[in-house]
């Protein structure tokens, strides 16, 4: 009698946890799929409306066919000899053959681990059903198998280029976070379930957010990573107070308000990337990089570039070095009467400062003092998966997309971006918002990071050319305004900061741009990526640094050696900066008897893509 008890015991717990995934109420299901699918037929029809319209033009056609040749390329090596085509093949089946074997054991035995365990920190798998329940663990045991089979064979080709092997690992795990069971309505339990406890009103939901994130991207899906309803720049986000002092067509110059007695006599001049905008450094008071300079004794002015459009079709990395920095220099001066500064670039920012740095170098301008360049690549032999999307055939097909209007879209960077890190910046949040119709919640850094800029056309080209493709800077072949760079010219003190987990800037591809500079060089490590390990405030008590020798042979070498700090790289920089200079003079307030142009952070920043 108690075997029989428990055994109804067991069969009811069980018919309790399949009657989760049975419809509460088929017929308002029913009802809700048709609204979930006339919300679909929205969201087709903007991306449709807006390529008829010429508000959307396809460049995807490039990537796809370059991930096919590479593709091909894998596939070449083992379907050419069929010895090896064999072995793959066995190989695939054998570990589907003991995932099946394991499912056999699992319904006779107890306490049976998964064929393939599932790593502790991979957050798509964390449901009990993925493990428990015999349909949702085979399917996640053959997806991971298979995802492992695509990247040995990826691996074990040998007669790949380092170049092929490097776009097919990336391709491979673009194509792996895509078919992820976690993403699809019927292969994911938790979805499933919340489908049927709602009677499908999370579809209703989601593809209602779907076409609202097309219509909002003019036809190309824009993802939403946060509440934006809840910021607002210049009363929650960019708060430093400061004034904008110059203006022109292609930036705003801002300076901030001094909360010292005195300031070092060397201004600082920060020079952001113009791809996103520049309050990641003021995003908001805990964690603002500028706010901290100011309470430092920096007075503080930043480069604000406007978000482009077809007026700025033709301005290249000449044109931002004249309307951005030296129109910058000019501002300083006549600001604060001071000849020498104190210069930061951060990413892409500093690249620009860079090429800068060498022109003004050939010109004998010696206005910058020393330069500071957070995350910033010089060299592009090590330069990550970005390289990925640039060959002479896809840069073509940007160049004539980019011609049409003047300006490479904001979501094609974006997207490009999110994908180094699409299990973190995309997947989530296409099953968060579309599949599972929960808003995402807000989150400064992640509506900074959906604020795209659109990229002016004769700028990005030149960048993707002679930076990524054909590695021209650091070489001595980029050409400025008649004159050839060499960025052995620049010989003033250079602080360069990497971070550990850069996935845009990799600590390795930094370290050895230091090598190409001609004068002393600080290198230094930060802990995390390429934001977190940048913003990074010392009351925090987060992460760590690490210092050295001089940035001298292999970057593994260095790292060996180097010496690990706790906290920020924040007081470390300030104390490079008053090795350099330590002179003091009165506060300076923004324009002083002038009349500003208004409000930091101004208006540029407010425009958005």
């Amino acid at each position: 009698m108690a075997r029989e008890n428990k055994t109804n015991g067991a069969g009811n717990q069980a018919d309790s946890t399949l009657h989760q995934y049975f419809a509460k109420d088929p017929e308002r299901l029913a009802q809700n799929l048709a609204r979930a699918l006339e919300e679909l037929g929205k969201a087709a029809a903007s991306w449709t409306q807006a390529r008829e319209q010429g508000e959307a033009s396809d460049i995807t056609a490039a990537p796809l066919a370059d991930m096919i040749r590479t593709f091909s390329r894998v596939s070449e090596y083992w379907l050419s000899d069929p010895t090896r085509a064999l072995e793959a093949q066995t190989r695939l089946f054998a570990e589907f053959m003991g995932i099946w074997a394991n499912a056999i054991r699992r319904m006779s035995e107890q306490d049976v681990s998964d064929y393939i365990p599932t790593a502790a920190n991979d957050k798509r798998f964390q449901d009990p059903d993925w493990g428990r329940n015999a349909f949702f663990s085979f399917l996640k045991q053959a997806y991971l198998v298979t995802a492992r089979w695509a990247v040995h064979l990826v691996d074990g080709a040998d007669e790949l280029d380092d170049v092929t092997r490097h776009k097919a690992r990336f391709y491979v795990e673009q194509m792996s976070q895509a078919l992820s069971p976690s993403n699809f309505l019927l292969t994911n339990p938790e979805l499933f379930r919340e489908t049927m406890a709602s009677d499908g009103e999370n579809l209703v939901r989601g593809m209602r957010m779907l076409a609202e994130d097309i219509a909002a991207g003019k036809g190309d899906l824009k993802l939403r990573q946060s509440d934006s309803s809840k910021f607002k720049i210049g009363e929650n986000l960019a708060t430093t107070p400061g004034k904008v002092i110059a203006r022109n067509d292609l930036v705003e110059i801002l300076q901030y308000a001094p909360t010292t007695k005195n300031v070092l006599k060397r201004p600082l001049l920060i020079v952001p990337p113009w791809i996103n905008k520049f309050y990641i450094l003021d995003l908001n008071p805990k964690r603002s990089f500028i706010r901290w300079a100011v309470e430092q004794g920096h007075t503080v002015f930043v480069i604000s570039w406007i978000n482009p459009d077809e007026r700025h079709a033709r301005y290249d990395w000449a044109d931002y070095i004249d309307h951005g920095i030296r129109f910058a220099l000019q501002t300083i001066e006549a600001a604060t009467g001071e000849k020498q500064i104190n210069a930061m670039g951060y990413c892409v920012g500093g690249t620009l400062l860079a090429a800068g740095l060498a022109l003004m170098a050939a010109e004998g301008d010696e206005r910058i003092a020393t330069a500071t360049f957070l995350t910033t690549q010089v060299d592009f032999t090590f330069a990550g998966d970005l390289k990925v999307f640039v060959d002479e055939e896809q840069i073509q097909a940007l160049d004539t997309a980019m011609h049409q209007r003047g300006y490479l879209d904001a979501t094609r960077m974006a997207t490009a971006f999110n994908m180094l890190r699409a299990g973190d910046l995309i997947w989530p949040y296409v099953v968060n918002n579309y599949l599972r119709g929960q808003a995402p919640l807000p989150f400064d850094l992640l509506y900074w990071n959906s604020d795209s800029t659109r990229l002016a056309a004769a700028n990005h080209s030149y960048y993707l050319r002679n930076c990524y493709l054909e590695n021209n800077l650091s070489h001595g072949r980029a050409v400025l305004r008649g004159k050839t760079l060499h960025l052995e010219d620049i010989t003033i003190p250079i602080f360069n900061l990497a971070t550990r987990e850069d996935h845009i800037a990799p600590a390795k591809s930094v370290f050895i741009g230091s090598r190409f500079f001609g004068g002393p060089v600080e290198f230094v490590l930060a802990g995390s990526g390429h934001i977190a390990g940048v913003i990074n405030p010392p009351e925090m008590k987060k992460y760590q640094f690490w210092t050295g020798g001089e940035p001298n042979g292999e970057f593994e070498d260095w790292l060996a050696t180097a010496d690990e700090h706790a906290g920020s790289w924040w007081p470390r920089w300030q104390s490079w900066i008053l090795s350099k200079d330590s002179r003091e003079v009165k506060a300076r307030k923004p324009a002083k008897n002038k009349n500003t142009l208004g409000e930091a952070p101004g208006d540029y920043v407010r425009i958005r893509a």
